[in-house]
Order: C-alpha cells, then structure tokens, then sequence
C-alpha cells in the first residue's frame, strides 16, 4: 500500500495539479503533510486537497492538526509520539490514528494508547533527514514483528526498494520526494506496485 506525503517546496509544478495527477493513481491515502505554514493556511489548503482527494475516492490524512481533521470531517490523522500521548481525549472522532514511531518501544506504546497503523522510519537515507543515519531494514523488521497493526516504511524509499521492504514485515511504504517531483504522477502508483 502507498501513501504520499506531500512537501509542496519539493513541487516543481502547481501543487494542487500534482495532488490531482497523484490521486488519480488511486493510491492508498494522501497525506498532507505541510508542517511550515499557519494553521489558517493549512486548513485552506487542507480544504482544496480534500476536494481532489474526494474527487478520486483517494482516502486524505491531515497530519499533526487534529482541529483542522476534525472540522472537515475526517476519519484520517497521523501524529508524532508526542501529540498521540498529548491528545488523548480528542481522537474518539477519529477511525484511523497513525502514529509515527522511531523504536520498537514507541511502536509498542502507540497500539496501546490507540494507534491503528505506524510509520516507522526513517528507512533509508533522504535528503530530509540529512546527517542522521538511516535506521534500515533491521529496525523496520524490529518494529513490524512487535506489534499487530500495520506498519508503513518511510524515508528515502525508491521503487527497487519495495520488495525488501514488504519483505520485512512492512504493509505499505510512503513516498515524498518522487511523488512531489515526478512528471508522470498518475503512472507513479503503478511503478511503485509490485
């Protein structure tokens, strides 16, 4: 299964006409994920993402802004450790919680305060988390074999790379880079299917 995370930064062409190419490659989900803007903005854009999504039947996750999911009506958040454990109260609404984890113990931890499903990286090495050393196939076996959720893979993940990664106990992967970048987006969840 494929989820992509958007990064407009990363977008070399309009955003909003990359987010619609994408979902009609009928991936798993969209993840808007837009970390550097103002909550006004982003549940603006949150709002013309949603159209799009809707449009495809593509499933939209807000990430991190449990306000804006919840005034649009969404089933879908992924949040850090931090917001899962600080926020508690707030999820009832919510059928689908991910948690993004960094060791076994936090993937243990989130199943047990309601996680429905993990992204556990950073994988590979990327240009978004320049400096810091992957965390491999080793941690992403680790994390999968100890809980019974789905666990997603993340982080510098390129298409020869999805064999090894379901091999390791993975349900799906995400994908940035490429899906922010790519000029034939509605191919793309083709190319990364195995």
């Amino acid at each position: 299964m494929l989820i992509y995370v958007t990064n407009r930064k990363l977008c070399n062409h309009d955003f909003l006409a990359q987010i619609n190419q994408l979902a009609m490659g009928q991936p798993h989900a969209i993840m808007l994920r837009e970390k550097d803007i103002e909550l006004d903005e982003y549940e603006c854009l949150a709002l013309q993402v949603k159209d799009i999504c809707d449009q495809h039947n593509v499933p939209l996750i807000i990430n991190q802004n449990i306000s804006v999911a919840a005034k649009l009506g969404l089933v879908d958040i992924q949040l850090s450790m931090t917001n899962l454990r600080n926020y508690q109260r707030d999820l009832q609404t919510f059928r689908r919680i991910g948690a993004s984890v960094h060791s076994v113990e936090e993937a243990k931890e989130a199943v047990s305060l309601g996680a429905t499903h993990l992204i556990a990286g950073h994988i590979y090495s990327t240009d978004s988390k320049k400096g810091v050393p992957p965390r491999g196939l080793s941690f992403l076996k680790e994390v999968s074999a100890s809980v019974n959720i789905p666990v997603f893979a993340i982080g510098g993940i390129q298409r020869h790379h999805v064999k090894e990664i379901l091999a390791a106990g993975a349900k799906g992967f995400c994908i940035m880079s490429e899906a922010m970048t790519s000029p034939t987006p509605v191919e793309l969840a083709q190319q990364f299917s195995i």
